[in-house]
């Protein structure tokens, strides 16, 4: 049994923010892997299903971000889970657009989902960091992560998730190799075909006959008539 946690805030208002991308991850995992429809549980929504050989239960807390440990900590003690049991996908300014990366335990690094779930649970889980950028300057950081995706950057977030939960069998296994492999199936830029020169390759030069003086072609029509 596995617990995988996806973190954002509840409401139309929040749906397409660079915080939300925890949210963004589950329902696509849940919509390609045929999880049962979201219903309300733990302060939060859940659906549930397989990945792979393990039983795995998404979680969506609707606690808003400050709060997520709450729902967090009630679905783990409910379903009997240690930490470790647990993944949490969430965005990490720290990353480039396009990028995740793996880690077990550590701090919070000021994420407040993460700093509330520290508190409920520890450190000792899982988490799937995914990259949304950094806008630059640290007083521009709340507006940036509650604002919504570019229309630029519109392609780049379907392949990450598209990636992601190509990936997910393998992240909730544990096995972060064939994860980012999934994930870079996605996102990785397609290699770079050689160009073909516009110009048409030089015809190949064929010997050609030396044309015959005026006494030689009389002499060969003379001979013909022999």
């Amino acid at each position: 049994m596995l617990l995988m946690v996806g973190l954002g805030n509840p409401g139309a208002k929040y749906a397409g923010n660079r915080h939300n991308i925890g949210f963004m991850a589950l329902d696509r995992i849940a919509a390609d892997h045929g999880f049962s429809p979201w219903k309300a549980r733990f302060q939060g929504l859940v659906a549930e299903g397989r990945l792979g050989d393990l039983r795995v239960t998404l979680l969506k807390p609707q606690t808003f971000m400050n709060l997520s440990g709450q729902s967090v900590g009630e679905a783990m003690r409910y379903l009997k889970l240690m930490p470790a049991e647990v993944v949490v996908l969430h965005d990490e300014l720290d990353l480039a657009p396009g990028t995740c990366r793996l880690k077990s335990g550590g701090g919070h690094a000021g994420h407040n989902g993460l700093r509330s779930i520290h508190q409920h649970i520890g450190e000792d889980y899982r988490r799937l960091r995914i990259g949304i950028g950094h806008p630059g300057h640290k007083d521009r950081v709340s507006g940036y992560v509650l604002s919504d995706f570019a229309k630029s950057e519109e392609g780049m977030v379907e392949d990450l998730l598209r990636g992601i939960s190509d990936g997910a069998t393998a992240l909730a296994r544990g096995d972060g190799a064939a994860f980012g492999t999934a994930l870079a199936a996605r996102v990785a830029p397609a290699p770079r075909k050689p160009r073909v020169s516009e110009k048409a390759p030089a015809a190949e030069k064929t010997s050609e006959p030396e044309p015959l003086s005026m006494a030689d072609r009389l002499r060969a029509l003379g001979d013909r008539f022999r």
